[in-house]
Parts: C-alpha cells; sequence; structure tokens
C-alpha cells in the first residue's frame, strides 16, 4: 500500500463519500437489476447518487481502485464495486502507528 496514494484518493470529499456510501451499500443504494450484498454496487447507481457526469465518477473510482481502496468486477455491461476492506484495515493500522 502506497500511503501517499491512498491520503490523495481520500482526499476529495466526493471520493470518501462514495467509500462511505460502500460500506454500507444495502442502506444507500437500491437495484432492481443486481443483488449488491453479492455482486457489488454497480456503477450507474454510483453515479446516479452523487450526482456528477459519467466520465468523472468513473475517474474517481479509477483513483479508489488504484490506491487499493476498492475492487471492481465486471458482469456482462455492468461494473460493479466494492470496499477492499482489507486495505482500508491496514490503512488504519499504518495511520496508528504515526
Amino acid at each position: 500500500m502506497d500511503i501517499i496514494t491512498v491520503l490523495k484518493a481520500l482526499s476529495n470529499d466526493k471520493r470518501l463519500k462514495i467509500l462511505q456510501w460502500l460500506k454500507e451499500p444495502k442502506k444507500n443504494f437500491k437495484s432492481t437489476h443486481c443483488d449488491i450484498e453479492k455482486d457489488g454496487v454497480c456503477v450507474g447507481l454510483i453515479e446516479d447518487k452523487i450526482g456528477l457526469s459519467q466520465s468523472t465518477v468513473s475517474q474517481y473510482l479509477m483513483l479508489l481502485q488504484q490506491a487499493g481502496l476498492i475492487t471492481t468486477s465486471r458482469k456482462g455491461q455492468w461494473t460493479f464495486c466494492r470496499r477492499n476492506e482489507k486495505t482500508i484495515k491496514e490503512l488504519i493500522k499504518t495511520l496508528e502507528k504515526l
């Protein structure tokens, strides 16, 4: 884990909000075409909730993924996101040491 990359990814309020929403996906998103708990949250649902353009949301998700804070998977035409709890726990331990 590159702590600087992770902290940069978290330095934007919208990216931080996405990460917070993904912590409790069933509470924050509703879907009729997928199982949010099993599949993750569809990128389109994140776009709708945050109210930003598709390209901006894609860039934000890419930064979160590069930092290791989320993972993505594809299922047909859909891309699904979920938090990477292992990296988040590692981040917390690193920050506690600092």
